[in-house]
């Protein structure tokens, strides 16, 4: 494994890379992975790093410690929310998907323990979700005054549906690992201690996986939520020409007739 030190001074997020996979720690576990702005801005950082760099296929975003993150520090936070703690330039990846760049590689979750507000949607940012039996998750923001406004409101219905999703969105009410599964907020529910080994291996699959095809298929399911299913239908084809030219697509091919397992490049 090859380290890479995040570049801040105080290390709230662990940044590795494991050949081609990312892997982002949240590393504030004596405050049980809460995210202030320090610990937010870190985070986008290593996403930006991590999507901009070509080596990199796949991200697995974990825990540090016995829960994944009790949501927002909102003492910290309390003066900054008009100070741009949640906004994000053209080139910054904003970890909930609200503003900033789109970003264009694959996400998975490891989550344990506790999963409050901002870890919910951190995760129904991300594209797959594997959830530790343990879990304990709350959309909690209006039992402290404020409403969620990381992606819940429409995220959080898309998944669960308008009259699954706002007994929770609207009490704030707690539930377990079984309900998200229903509910559809989570990929995968396995045994406590299991998350990060399975997660890491849904991420090498990932990688097995052609990298320019990964990112199209990645880019045009996000047309849909962003700009509707008729857009996003209308806008395939234009993937195409590109990848059916691509160094990886022959190799596919060359692959399947000799029966051997690709080796893609990503071009």
């Amino acid at each position: 494994m090859t380290t890479e030190n995040q570049r801040t001074n105080d290390n709230r997020i662990t940044y590795e890379t494991q050949g081609h996979i990312c892997l982002i720690g949240l590393n504030r576990a004596d405050k049980r992975n809460a995210f202030d702005s320090h610990m937010i801005q870190q985070l986008s950082d290593a996403l930006t790093h991590y999507d901009n760099d070509d080596h990199l296929r796949c991200a697995l975003i974990f825990a540090h410690g016995e829960h994944f993150t009790a949501g927002l520090d909102l003492m910290e936070l309390q003066d900054k929310w008009d100070k741009g703690a949640f906004e994000f330039d053209y080139d910054q990846i904003d970890p909930w998907g609200i503003s900033g760049k789109l970003r264009s590689k694959p996400i998975v979750v490891a989550v344990q323990g506790t999963c409050f507000t901002a870890g919910i949607e951190l995760m129904l940012n991300s594209d797959v979700v594997i959830a530790s039996d343990n879990c304990n998750f709350a959309q909690m923001e209006v039992l402290r005054g404020i409403m969620p406004f990381g992606g819940a409101t429409v995220r959080f219905v898309a998944a669960a549906g308008w009259q699954k999703a706002m007994p929770y969105l609207l009490t704030g009410k707690a539930f377990d690992a079984q309900t998200a599964d229903r509910l559809n907020l989570v990929s995968e529910v396995v045994e406590n201690g299991t998350e990060y080994e399975r997660a890491l291996t849904i991420a090498k699959e990932i990688c097995q996986a052609a990298p320019l095809g990964v990112q199209g298929l990645l880019s045009s399911a996000q047309d849909v939520s962003r700009s509707g299913v008729g857009a996003a239908l209308a806008n395939i084809h234009s993937y195409l020409p590109d990848l059916f030219y691509s160094e990886d697509a022959r190799e596919g091919a060359m692959a399947m007739v000799e029966r051997r397992e690709a080796e893609f490049k990503g071009k």
